[in-house]
């Protein structure tokens, strides 16, 4: 198994990056926020997390070792695979909202995540922090970060995926009153 990559980034479309490593590039998938932080032609080090099955050998990367702890308990969930994870770890702070109002609906702004699904995720989440809370770095409950759920349920309803509405809603300046004028200005910056 393959612990961590550490070497020369290459990014590729949204959430694959390639690391070279001694003339061999490891083509990984990242969260979107490690996407955006990621430099090209820079050093990194990414700890990974190795998905093997019949038909394929994919490779996820994350910053931190607790993103990628985070990840493997994600993924260990019934009816969550390796695509839904990475979203979710993209989606820190709506899992740590979720967990501190005690609430499944911000579960449910996720793309791919309906009702029922959400609820079983709030009460596996909330075991989580119970048992592992240092898994959820500096994102764990205590630490609010707070996105307006009505923006993006609205960005959801237009078709963005959770990471894409997350990164415009918290580029956006802290002096916009109303979900509506938050909306449209997310809107001119996708």
């Amino acid at each position: 198994m393959i612990a961590h990559l550490r070497g020369i980034v290459h990014r590729l479309e949204a959430t694959d990056v390639t690391v070279e490593v001694s003339g061999v590039g490891y083509k990984v998938t990242v969260p979107v926020d490690t996407w955006d932080d990621l430099k090209e032609g820079e050093p990194c080090m990414l700890w990974i997390f190795s998905y093997i099955r019949e038909d394929r050998f994919d490779l996820f990367g994350f910053p931190t070792r607790a993103r990628q702890q985070l990840f493997e308990q994600l993924i260990s969930i019934a009816g969550i695979g390796p695509k839904m994870g990475i979203e979710l770890c993209s989606a820190t702070h709506i899992l740590n909202q979720a967990v501190l109002d005690n609430d499944p609906v911000p579960l449910t702004g996720i793309k791919g995540i309906g009702k029922k699904t959400a609820e079983k995720l709030l009460l596996e989440l909330k075991g989580l922090v119970e048992k592992k809370p240092e898994i959820f770095g500096s994102t764990k409950p205590g630490s609010r970060h707070e996105y307006d759920r009505d923006a993006v349920a609205a960005l959801s309803n237009l078709g963005y995926d959770t990471p894409t509405i997350l990164r415009a809603l918290k580029d956006l300046p802290k002096e916009l009153a109303s979900t509506e004028d938050r909306v449209a200005a997310a809107l001119r910056s996708l």
